[in-house]
């Protein structure tokens, strides 16, 4: 896997943290991915754990 493969997967990985912290304080509203917050940063982990390898 190329480090631009790389950055990219981490950077998706951030951005789903950054969208459920959002979700969370109430700063964002996304009604079809309320309910998936958790999901939504276990993928991240999931990506970045990929991307780190």
């Amino acid at each position: 896997m190329s480090n631009k493969t790389r950055n990219i997967i981490k950077g998706i990985a951030v951005l789903l943290v950054l969208v459920a912290v959002m979700m969370q304080m109430q700063w964002v509203l996304i009604p079809a991915l309320v309910g998936y917050k958790f999901w939504l940063v276990v993928i991240a982990f999931g990506l970045a754990l990929v991307a780190s390898k």
